[in-house]
């Protein structure tokens, strides 16, 4: 049978010194996967890229790529490319030249080369372009060709470390879509470096969630959405009410904070009576004056209301403790103004319970963070 793994790292740390980047990274990833690392700024996705790519090598661990261990193998000689932030392209050569500068590397005579470099001008819908100098492009024009060149010689996987970080925000969202079509159809490995979730859980098959050079969770969208494994994960990926509270019935599922008891559904059977912990209940989930019934129902001040367009961010003080919920422009009546006490709920299948001692991993973007 077949190998289907295209690249697999075994027990991969690296350290500057007394330093260490990225410490005890496994994985597996498969040939023709879109696979994400995603993390903050520091957190080791660049430092784990650039060892796959051999411009680093790893203090200890093997890289395998295509079942062959490449810790030694210099870049060149590996079947990857990679594609920065910055394109890098030859500003002095048209489209066409720097497409072509991989495979004259290869001594692929020009001929031989013209319909491989038509077919990634069609892949990345630049055939227009071929005759034109970078500067005379856009920025997402030269993403394109920075792609098309990195895909004409077909490696094995395609390194992309934040490619997309220096387009405007709606540019950015079309090419994430661009970059997922394309990746679709060549089925080349994909492994994205990214911070932002939002393209991370966009195009991804897999995602590995990194910080302080450790992956905390690696899963499909919906598992590290859902399921996060910690609460860095949970509070770093979408948005996230988190409570300080105590378990008070290991039993019935139940846990106390701010006078209030909030009903839960978990799985983990390490939690103890009375042990503190974060009681996590995603924005969207928290419902205001819902029509059906809900396990977990409160009166709450509403505090806050930020119109953010397509829905409001309203914030609300239960008891002393900060919620804020997430609802829909369609379904939320203006009349409603702040001062005013409302209804809000949601159900035991929506809280998520972790230990109290992770607090010191959640993300926390405020000014007073530091």
């Amino acid at each position: 049978m077949k190998n289907s793994t295209a690249i697999k790292l075994e027990n991969i740390q690296k350290k500057f010194n007394d330093f260490t980047a990225v410490d005890d990274f496994n994985v597996e990833i498969k040939k023709g996967e879109f696979f994400s690392l995603l993390g903050p700024s520091g957190c080791g996705k660049t430092t784990t890229l650039r060892m796959i790519a051999g411009l680093e090598e790893p203090t200890r661990g093997n890289i395998m790529l295509e079942s062959e261990i490449v810790n030694n193998v210099p870049p060149y000689k590996r079947h990857v490319n990679t594609v920065f932030q910055d394109y890098a392209l030859f500003p002095h050569m048209t489209v066409k030249k720097n497409i072509y500068f991989p495979l004259k590397m290869r001594k692929i005579p020009l001929p031989q080369a013209e319909p491989m470099i038509k077919k990634v001008l069609q892949l990345v819908n630049m055939e227009e372009f071929g005759n034109r100098l970078p500067q005379q492009l856009s920025g997402g024009q030269r993403q394109r060709i920075a792609l098309a060149r990195s895909l004409v010689n077909e490696p094995a996987a395609l390194l992309l470390d934040e490619p997309l970080g220096a387009l405007d925000f709606k540019l950015r969202i079309a090419m994430q879509k661009v970059l997922k079509d394309i990746q679709q159809n060549v089925g080349i490995t994909f492994i994205y470096v990214t911070h932002d979730q939002t393209e991370a859980m966009t195009m991804s098959d897999r995602i590995a969630v990194m910080k302080d050079g450790r992956v905390h969770q690696i899963g499909n969208p919906d598992q590290i959405y859902n399921s996060p494994a910690t609460a860095f994960v949970a509070s770093f990926i979408g948005d996230m009410n988190f409570i300080h509270g105590r378990i008070v019935s290991k039993n019935r599922q139940e846990a106390e904070a701010y006078g209030n008891v909030f009903k839960f559904l978990n799985d983990k059977s390490d939690f103890t009576k009375e042990q503190d912990v974060l009681i996590c209940v995603r924005t969207e989930k928290v419902q205001v004056n819902a029509s059906r019934e809900v396990d977990n129902s409160f009166d709450a001040e509403l505090k806050r209301i930020i119109f953010r367009g397509v829905d409001y961010e309203l914030t609300f003080n239960l008891n002393g403790a900060e919620l804020r919920s997430i609802v829909s422009s369609l379904e939320w009546n203006q009349s409603i103004k702040t001062g005013t006490i409302l209804k809000i709920g949601w159900n035991s299948d929506d809280v998520l319970i972790f230990p109290a001692e992770e607090e010191r991993d959640i993300v926390k973007y405020s000014l007073d963070s530091e």
